[in-house]
């Protein structure tokens, strides 16, 4: 009797090689820039095949939005006993992870490309903007449970206002530490988020 082992359609990707190779094209772009830029270098860079990162990502956008993805995805809202408290923890995280060099050249290359290229317009937002939205569903989401905002008796205004939210914050924080080149310290998060605050509980009502 003949037994069969299923065969196998590929290699298993691998996660320390996805790790390698983003850290090796952040570390490209602070280096060569974005224009400089070829999967070649990080390749090279990361150790692996060039093929490995063309059975990965279809080209350099792909690539170099999801290494920038990884880095904002460690963002966390964790509980600090009040919707501003929380507020003021997140805004210092998200200053903090765009303060760092990698990221400040990666995003600045990338939302400057994708001016020019649809595409990569829609990457960002799924894969960067869509997936931090979390962070104001459940920081809304705590902030209801504790009674410090009411709950939205539409689901559809519900949704709008977390987009508002999200837009308003992270257009905040991206401008003053990209643009204006400003300090996001303590001081400021503290006005923002009670600025922030005073116009979520008149969208509240």
């Amino acid at each position: 009797m003949q037994s069969h082992t299923p065969s196998r359609t590929g290699r298993p990707r691998s996660a320390a090689a996805d790790e390698a190779i983003l850290e090796a094209t952040r570390a490209a772009l602070v280096d060569l820039g974005w224009s400089k830029l070829t999967l070649g270098d990080v390749a090279t860079r990361a150790g692996v095949a060039k093929t490995t990162l063309y059975r990965r990502w279809a080209g350099k956008n792909e690539l170099v939005v999801d290494a920038v993805a990884v880095l904002f995805d460690e963002l966390e809202l964790p509980d600090r006993g009040s919707l501003a408290a929380d507020i003021e923890g997140v805004v210092l995280q998200f200053a903090a992870i765009l303060d760092r060099p990698e990221t400040k050249t990666a995003l600045m290359a990338v939302v400057a490309e994708s001016t020019r290229d649809a595409p990569l317009r829609e990457r960002i937002r799924t894969s960067i903007v869509d997936r931090q939205k979390r962070l104001v569903l459940e920081g809304r989401a705590r902030a209801e449970r504790r009674g410090e905002l009411p709950v939205p008796a539409d689901p559809c205004v519900a949704a709008e206002t977390a987009d508002l939210i999200f837009d308003v914050a992270a257009g905040a924080v991206v401008h003053r530490t990209l643009v204006s080149a400003e300090p996001v310290d303590a001081d400021w998060v503290r006005r923002f988020t009670a600025l922030l605050l005073g116009g979520l509980a008149a969208a509240s009502e």
